[in-house]
Protein backbone atom coordinates (compact mmCIF):
# COMPACT_ATOMS: atom_id res chain seq x y z
CA UNK A 1 0.00 0.00 0.00
CA UNK A 2 1.32 3.33 -0.86
CA UNK A 3 1.82 6.21 1.52
CA UNK A 4 -0.92 7.91 -0.48
CA UNK A 5 -3.32 5.29 0.22
CA UNK A 6 -2.33 4.99 3.78
CA UNK A 7 -3.19 8.56 4.20
CA UNK A 8 -6.42 8.30 2.58
CA UNK A 9 -7.12 5.28 5.13
CA UNK A 10 -6.73 6.33 8.65
CA UNK A 11 -8.51 9.82 7.21
CA UNK A 12 -11.74 7.46 6.26
CA UNK A 13 -11.13 5.28 9.25
CA UNK A 14 -11.19 8.24 11.77
CA UNK A 15 -14.05 10.16 10.35
CA UNK A 16 -16.16 7.04 10.59
CA UNK A 17 -15.40 6.41 13.84
CA UNK A 18 -15.92 10.03 15.10
CA UNK A 19 -19.72 9.56 13.21
CA UNK A 20 -20.03 5.84 14.75
CA UNK A 21 -19.31 7.71 18.30
CA UNK A 22 -21.62 10.64 17.58
CA UNK A 23 -24.76 8.37 17.15
CA UNK A 24 -23.71 5.71 20.01
CA UNK A 25 -23.75 9.00 22.38
CA UNK A 26 -27.19 9.64 21.19
CA UNK A 27 -26.51 11.84 18.11
CA UNK A 28 -27.00 12.24 14.22
CA UNK A 29 -24.42 10.67 11.78
CA UNK A 30 -22.52 14.48 12.06
CA UNK A 31 -24.19 15.81 15.52
CA UNK A 32 -27.91 16.58 13.61
CA UNK A 33 -30.92 15.06 11.94
CA UNK A 34 -29.14 15.04 8.68
CA UNK A 35 -25.23 15.43 7.48
CA UNK A 36 -25.04 17.01 3.92
CA UNK A 37 -26.26 16.95 0.39
CA UNK A 38 -24.63 13.55 -0.28
CA UNK A 39 -26.02 11.65 2.45
CA UNK A 40 -29.40 13.05 3.50
CA UNK A 41 -32.93 11.78 2.41
CA UNK A 42 -31.99 8.39 1.42
CA UNK A 43 -34.51 6.38 2.83
CA UNK A 44 -37.74 6.36 2.72
CA UNK A 45 -39.77 6.43 6.37
CA UNK A 46 -41.09 2.80 5.79
CA UNK A 47 -37.88 1.49 5.40
CA UNK A 48 -36.53 3.65 8.20
CA UNK A 49 -39.15 1.65 10.20
CA UNK A 50 -37.38 -1.49 9.56
CA UNK A 51 -34.30 -1.02 10.83
CA UNK A 52 -33.18 0.45 14.64
CA UNK A 53 -33.05 4.58 14.84
CA UNK A 54 -29.34 3.99 15.49
CA UNK A 55 -28.76 2.20 12.02
CA UNK A 56 -30.67 5.14 10.26
CA UNK A 57 -28.68 7.53 11.90
CA UNK A 58 -25.03 6.31 11.50
CA UNK A 59 -25.83 6.37 7.78
CA UNK A 60 -23.40 8.29 5.35
CA UNK A 61 -24.37 6.81 2.11
CA UNK A 62 -25.46 8.28 -1.18
CA UNK A 63 -27.86 5.98 -2.62
CA UNK A 64 -30.13 3.56 -1.39
CA UNK A 65 -28.74 -0.06 -2.71
CA UNK A 66 -31.35 -2.26 -1.65
CA UNK A 67 -34.08 -0.32 -3.44
CA UNK A 68 -32.25 -1.24 -6.52
CA UNK A 69 -30.75 -4.66 -6.15
CA UNK A 70 -33.90 -6.50 -6.87
CA UNK A 71 -32.57 -8.88 -4.05
CA UNK A 72 -34.47 -12.34 -3.59
CA UNK A 73 -35.20 -14.87 -1.13
CA UNK A 74 -32.39 -17.38 -0.36
CA UNK A 75 -29.89 -14.77 -1.73
CA UNK A 76 -26.43 -14.29 0.08
CA UNK A 77 -25.44 -10.52 0.09
CA UNK A 78 -22.45 -8.59 1.13
CA UNK A 79 -22.19 -4.70 1.72
CA UNK A 80 -18.73 -3.08 1.42
CA UNK A 81 -18.05 -0.37 4.05
CA UNK A 82 -21.47 -1.47 6.05
CA UNK A 83 -21.10 1.62 8.70
CA UNK A 84 -24.08 1.36 11.50
CA UNK A 85 -25.69 -1.94 9.05
CA UNK A 86 -28.63 -0.16 7.67
CA UNK A 87 -28.40 -1.56 4.41
CA UNK A 88 -27.34 -5.38 5.67
CA UNK A 89 -30.63 -5.30 7.80
CA UNK A 90 -32.64 -4.22 4.83
CA UNK A 91 -31.13 -6.65 2.85
CA UNK A 92 -31.62 -9.59 5.66
CA UNK A 93 -35.26 -8.61 5.81
CA UNK A 94 -35.25 -9.10 1.76
CA UNK A 95 -32.91 -12.18 1.29
CA UNK A 96 -35.26 -13.78 4.43
CA UNK A 97 -34.39 -16.78 6.82
CA UNK A 98 -33.03 -18.83 3.70
CA UNK A 99 -30.38 -16.54 2.89
CA UNK A 100 -27.66 -14.39 4.06
CA UNK A 101 -26.48 -10.53 4.61
CA UNK A 102 -22.98 -9.99 5.36
CA UNK A 103 -21.23 -6.75 6.29
CA UNK A 104 -17.45 -5.69 5.71
CA UNK A 105 -16.13 -2.81 7.52
CA UNK A 106 -12.94 -1.59 8.86
CA UNK A 107 -13.88 0.34 12.05
CA UNK A 108 -13.94 -0.96 15.29
CA UNK A 109 -16.63 1.74 16.27
CA UNK A 110 -18.77 0.92 12.84
CA UNK A 111 -18.54 -2.93 13.29
CA UNK A 112 -19.56 -2.51 17.72
CA UNK A 113 -22.68 0.02 15.97
CA UNK A 114 -24.07 -2.29 13.88
CA UNK A 115 -23.70 -5.45 16.11
CA UNK A 116 -25.83 -3.95 18.78
CA UNK A 117 -28.10 -2.69 15.77
CA UNK A 118 -28.25 -6.28 14.99
CA UNK A 119 -29.23 -7.12 18.34
CA UNK A 120 -32.10 -4.81 18.18
CA UNK A 121 -33.14 -5.33 14.84
CA UNK A 122 -33.54 -9.40 16.28
CA UNK A 123 -32.52 -11.10 12.73
CA UNK A 124 -30.48 -14.01 12.84
CA UNK A 125 -28.89 -14.18 8.88
CA UNK A 126 -26.99 -11.04 9.62
CA UNK A 127 -23.05 -11.49 9.74
CA UNK A 128 -20.67 -8.33 10.21
CA UNK A 129 -17.28 -8.99 9.43
CA UNK A 130 -13.97 -6.42 10.20
CA UNK A 131 -11.98 -6.29 7.47
CA UNK A 132 -11.14 -3.81 4.40
CA UNK A 133 -12.75 -4.02 0.78
CA UNK A 134 -9.56 -4.54 -0.65
CA UNK A 135 -8.81 -7.73 0.97
CA UNK A 136 -12.71 -9.34 1.81
CA UNK A 137 -12.77 -12.18 4.26
CA UNK A 138 -14.57 -14.55 2.02
CA UNK A 139 -14.08 -17.53 -0.16
CA UNK A 140 -14.08 -17.45 -3.93
CA UNK A 141 -17.58 -17.92 -5.62
CA UNK A 142 -19.54 -17.37 -1.96
CA UNK A 143 -21.83 -14.25 -2.82
CA UNK A 144 -25.01 -13.76 -5.17
CA UNK A 145 -24.85 -10.14 -4.94
CA UNK A 146 -22.81 -7.29 -3.60
CA UNK A 147 -23.67 -3.79 -2.37
CA UNK A 148 -22.47 -0.91 -1.28
CA UNK A 149 -23.29 2.96 -0.44
CA UNK A 150 -20.88 5.48 -1.26
CA UNK A 151 -17.85 3.49 -0.11
CA UNK A 152 -15.83 1.96 -3.20
CA UNK A 153 -14.78 5.43 -3.81
CA UNK A 154 -13.12 6.17 -0.63
CA UNK A 155 -10.47 3.41 -1.82
CA UNK A 156 -7.00 4.48 -2.64
CA UNK A 157 -7.23 1.24 -4.42
CA UNK A 158 -10.73 0.82 -6.72
CA UNK A 159 -9.14 -1.35 -9.05
CA UNK A 160 -7.98 -3.98 -6.23
CA UNK A 161 -11.77 -3.81 -4.23
CA UNK A 162 -13.35 -4.57 -7.94
CA UNK A 163 -11.47 -7.14 -8.24
CA UNK A 164 -12.12 -8.60 -4.74
CA UNK A 165 -15.52 -8.07 -5.46
CA UNK A 166 -15.83 -9.88 -9.34
CA UNK A 167 -13.69 -13.50 -6.77
CA UNK A 168 -16.19 -13.67 -4.00
CA UNK A 169 -19.11 -13.25 -6.17
CA UNK A 170 -20.50 -16.58 -7.82
CA UNK A 171 -20.80 -17.32 -11.29
CA UNK A 172 -23.83 -15.19 -12.37
CA UNK A 173 -23.74 -12.79 -9.64
CA UNK A 174 -24.32 -9.31 -9.43
CA UNK A 175 -22.92 -5.92 -8.52
CA UNK A 176 -25.07 -3.24 -7.41
CA UNK A 177 -23.56 -0.36 -5.37
CA UNK A 178 -24.50 2.61 -4.64
CA UNK A 179 -21.56 5.60 -5.84
CA UNK A 180 -20.58 8.94 -6.39
CA UNK A 181 -19.77 9.61 -10.16
CA UNK A 182 -17.45 12.25 -11.98
CA UNK A 183 -18.90 13.35 -15.07
CA UNK A 184 -16.23 15.98 -16.69
CA UNK A 185 -12.85 17.60 -15.16
CA UNK A 186 -12.71 18.18 -11.05
CA UNK A 187 -10.09 21.08 -9.92
CA UNK A 188 -6.96 19.38 -8.43
CA UNK A 189 -7.53 21.29 -4.97
CA UNK A 190 -10.81 19.03 -4.56
CA UNK A 191 -9.04 15.70 -5.62
CA UNK A 192 -6.37 16.53 -3.47
CA UNK A 193 -8.65 17.51 -0.13
CA UNK A 194 -8.32 14.71 2.81
CA UNK A 195 -11.10 15.70 4.50
CA UNK A 196 -13.44 15.56 0.65
CA UNK A 197 -11.72 12.24 0.10
CA UNK A 198 -13.74 11.05 3.44
CA UNK A 199 -16.66 13.08 1.94
CA UNK A 200 -17.33 10.74 -1.27
CA UNK A 201 -15.99 13.39 -3.30
CA UNK A 202 -12.39 13.79 -4.10
CA UNK A 203 -11.95 9.87 -4.36
CA UNK A 204 -14.78 9.56 -6.97
CA UNK A 205 -14.23 8.10 -10.50
CA UNK A 206 -15.13 9.57 -13.70
CA UNK A 207 -17.94 7.75 -15.07
CA UNK A 208 -15.93 6.36 -18.09
CA UNK A 209 -12.79 4.83 -15.53
CA UNK A 210 -15.23 3.48 -13.30
CA UNK A 211 -16.98 0.85 -16.27
CA UNK A 212 -14.05 0.89 -17.68
CA UNK A 213 -12.44 -0.69 -14.35
CA UNK A 214 -15.14 -3.08 -13.97
CA UNK A 215 -14.62 -4.41 -17.57
CA UNK A 216 -10.71 -4.68 -16.68
CA UNK A 217 -12.04 -6.82 -13.52
CA UNK A 218 -13.97 -9.01 -15.41
CA UNK A 219 -17.73 -7.82 -15.17
CA UNK A 220 -20.13 -8.20 -17.94
CA UNK A 221 -22.86 -5.67 -18.80
CA UNK A 222 -20.78 -2.57 -16.77
CA UNK A 223 -23.72 0.11 -16.44
CA UNK A 224 -24.22 3.34 -14.74
CA UNK A 225 -27.69 4.69 -13.71
CA UNK A 226 -27.38 8.38 -12.40
CA UNK A 227 -29.66 9.18 -9.07
CA UNK A 228 -29.11 12.29 -8.18
CA UNK A 229 -27.41 15.59 -10.18
CA UNK A 230 -25.36 17.44 -7.17
CA UNK A 231 -25.54 21.35 -8.41
CA UNK A 232 -23.56 24.16 -7.67
CA UNK A 233 -25.79 25.10 -4.00
CA UNK A 234 -25.34 21.45 -3.04
CA UNK A 235 -21.58 21.98 -3.82
CA UNK A 236 -21.15 25.04 -1.69
CA UNK A 237 -22.70 23.16 1.32
CA UNK A 238 -20.38 20.35 0.98
CA UNK A 239 -17.06 23.11 0.42
CA UNK A 240 -18.14 25.06 3.58
CA UNK A 241 -15.59 25.23 6.14
CA UNK A 242 -12.65 24.05 3.51
CA UNK A 243 -11.43 27.25 3.47
CA UNK A 244 -12.53 29.93 0.92
CA UNK A 245 -10.26 29.00 -2.09
CA UNK A 246 -11.98 25.89 -2.41
CA UNK A 247 -15.57 27.35 -1.59
CA UNK A 248 -15.24 29.47 -4.52
CA UNK A 249 -14.73 26.38 -6.24
CA UNK A 250 -18.09 25.53 -5.83
CA UNK A 251 -19.82 26.79 -9.38
CA UNK A 252 -17.01 25.31 -11.27
CA UNK A 253 -18.14 21.67 -10.11
CA UNK A 254 -22.51 22.85 -10.90
CA UNK A 255 -23.26 19.11 -11.93
CA UNK A 256 -20.08 17.47 -12.53
CA UNK A 257 -20.54 15.48 -9.17
CA UNK A 258 -23.94 12.46 -9.12
CA UNK A 259 -24.62 10.11 -7.37
CA UNK A 260 -25.40 7.14 -9.26
CA UNK A 261 -26.67 3.33 -9.05
CA UNK A 262 -23.63 0.98 -10.28
CA UNK A 263 -24.89 -2.21 -12.21
CA UNK A 264 -22.65 -4.88 -13.37
CA UNK A 265 -22.78 -9.05 -13.57
CA UNK A 266 -19.93 -11.92 -13.12
CA UNK A 267 -19.94 -14.18 -16.56
CA UNK A 268 -22.13 -17.87 -15.44
CA UNK A 269 -19.73 -20.60 -15.70
CA UNK A 270 -18.19 -20.99 -19.29
CA UNK A 271 -18.71 -17.64 -20.44
CA UNK A 272 -16.09 -15.47 -22.01
CA UNK A 273 -15.43 -12.07 -19.10
CA UNK A 274 -16.35 -9.04 -21.00
CA UNK A 275 -12.78 -7.86 -20.37
CA UNK A 276 -11.56 -10.62 -22.92
CA UNK A 277 -14.16 -9.44 -25.12
CA UNK A 278 -14.24 -6.12 -27.66
CA UNK A 279 -17.59 -5.41 -27.12
CA UNK A 280 -17.56 -1.84 -24.61
CA UNK A 281 -19.07 -1.32 -21.90
CA UNK A 282 -22.52 0.44 -21.80
CA UNK A 283 -24.41 3.17 -19.59
CA UNK A 284 -28.44 2.83 -19.04
CA UNK A 285 -28.88 6.53 -19.82
CA UNK A 286 -27.24 9.07 -22.69
CA UNK A 287 -26.82 11.50 -20.01
CA UNK A 288 -24.01 9.21 -17.76
CA UNK A 289 -21.22 8.47 -20.34
CA UNK A 290 -21.18 11.98 -21.95
CA UNK A 291 -19.94 14.30 -20.02
CA UNK A 292 -15.96 12.16 -19.14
Amino acid sequence: MSAAEQDVKEVVREKYGAAARRVSQGGGCCGGSSCDPITANLYDPAQGGEVPADALAASLGCGNPTALAELKAGETVLDLGSGGGIDVLLSARRVGPTGKAFGLDMTEEMLALAEENKRRSGLANVHFLKGEIENIPLPDNSVDVIISNCVINLSGDKDRVLREAFRVLKPGGRFAVSDVVVRGEVPPAIRRNMELWAGCVAGALSDRDYLDKLVSAGFDDAAIEVTRVYAASDARELLAGQGEHLEALASEVDGKFVAAFVRATKPGAGAVPRASATKAPSCCAPSCCGGS
